[in-house]
């Protein structure tokens, strides 16, 4: 199956072409300036290089999709999700995580009302 062309990269200026907004240069420099001057202060502060070392251990020791297991398919984690929220008075504890794909991770949060409005 073909796939789509590649359009300019959306970084003012840039003439490389790529299948994203931006080319992997312009990309990462975009990253930087979000989590420099966008990103919400307290998310800093609750995700922070903590919460990637804890991330990246619970993802190597759960590498399938917990929601998926439990209805028989086997799909790889991309995301570590907390059973009850941080700002709800949950924890990093490995008892409150689980390992989802990105499907079921966006499954749970609409269920629970907290994504794309209310």
């Amino acid at each position: 199956m073909p796939k789509k062309p590649k359009h300019p990269c959306g970084f003012p200026g840039c003439p490389n072409l790529t299948e994203t907004r931006f080319c992997p240069e312009h990309t990462k420099e975009m990253n930087r300036q979000y989590e420099k001057y966008y990103r919400n202060w307290s998310s800093k502060q609750k995700y922070g290089r903590h919460w990637k070392r804890i991330r990246d251990r619970y993802a190597s020791e759960h590498p399938w999709c917990e929601e998926c297991l439990k209805e028989g398919r086997y799909t790889p984690v991309e995301h570590v999700h907390h059973r009850v929220p941080l700002r709800q008075g949950g924890s990093h504890d490995e008892s409150n995580l689980e390992s989802v794909c990105k499907s079921c991770h966006s499954r749970i949060h609409a269920k629970l009302g907290d994504r794309f409005g209310k």
